[in-house]
């Protein structure tokens, strides 16, 4: 088996089923398989997809929601590829994306993970695709604005690399875990997804694991997939913005908060906090999107 392609569903029921139609319509030479991990959804879900799929895709139903680090190592447990592609349930991929990829990896043996680009519905760049790592200095210049200010400079756009040319590849720090074709190799170095991490930051901290493992990270957007997040400007639930603020804090305190002063990561802290309550605030009035 040459790829194991992993998706987690929770309530997004045709958005999933029309994901893995995308992928079985994959001009692929390789050997592949697909795995479901449904999160205890109440939605239609698991019924559509053992009616529609069958045997094609393997579906492993939890009675609890785990998470997307938990239900993504679920699958992975039980996955036979060489390479493990995380795909989130709201993408749709290209018929040549998965091609596309298995390509790259096979002829960069280096690589450790790779993702392509992701665009938004209206065409935009999802820029989440190709990150640096959120330092300290980063996550600052990006939180007050200064990397929209300063747009074409590498010193305050540490975070979105804004500067470079989204058409073209090179190497970053972190991909998204919307799409994250890991090789089996680097996975068994440096383990699964952490499942400290509920829905947020898990992708950011297994690219940094992956990196000082000595592999390398690669964005390669020459096929690309859409990501239909953000479809709905409903409120969210407080869950969703507590979980990701979380993220902020387990990450800072898993890799920086030992390399920098404890002033720094006070002042880190501080502003997670401050950061938290403003979004609870606007979604609280519905501004958040």
């Amino acid at each position: 088996m040459d790829l194991s392609v992993i998706i987690v569903n929770y309530n997004t029921c045709r958005l999933t089923v029309n994901c893995i139609h995308s992928v079985r319509q994959s001009v692929l030479e390789q050997a592949y398989e697909i795995i479901v991990v449904d999160n205890a959804s109440s939605d239609a879900s698991v019924g559509a997809i053992r009616t529609e799929f069958g045997s094609e895709v393997s579906l492993l139903v939890n009675d609890l929601n785990q998470g997307f680090s938990k239900a993504n190592n679920q699958g992975m447990r039980i996955a036979r590829g060489r390479y493990i592609l995380l795909l989130n349930s709201d993408t749709i991929v290209q018929p040549d994306t998965l091609q596309t990829m298995l390509d790259f990896m096979d002829s960069h043996p280096k690589v450790g993970a790779a993702g392509c680009k992701v665009v938004l519905p209206d065409g935009s760049l999802d820029k989440a695709c190709r990150r640096g790592f959120p330092t300290p200095s980063a996550s600052f210049y990006y939180a007050f604005g200064l990397s929209k200010l300063f747009p074409d400079k590498p010193k305050f756009n540490q975070y979105q690399l804004g500067y470079l040319d989204p058409d073209q590849d090179y190497p970053v720090d972190c991909l998204v875990g919307a799409f994250m074709m890991v090789r089996r190799e680097a996975i068994d170095q440096v383990g699964m997804l952490d499942e400290d991490f509920f829905m947020y930051g898990e992708d950011i901290d297994w690219c940094y694991r992956i990196k000082e493992a000595g592999w390398q990270i690669h964005y390669y957007p020459y096929t690309q997939i859409t990501h239909y997040k953000g479809a709905s400007s409903r409120r969210k639930p407080f869950k969703i913005i507590y979980e990701f603020h979380r993220a902020m804090v387990l990450f800072h305190k898993k890799h920086y908060s030992k390399k920098y002063p404890a002033l720094v990561t006070g002042l880190v802290y501080t502003g997670i906090a401050v950061k938290l309550g403003l979004s609870l605030l606007l979604n609280r009035f519905g501004s958040v999107r």
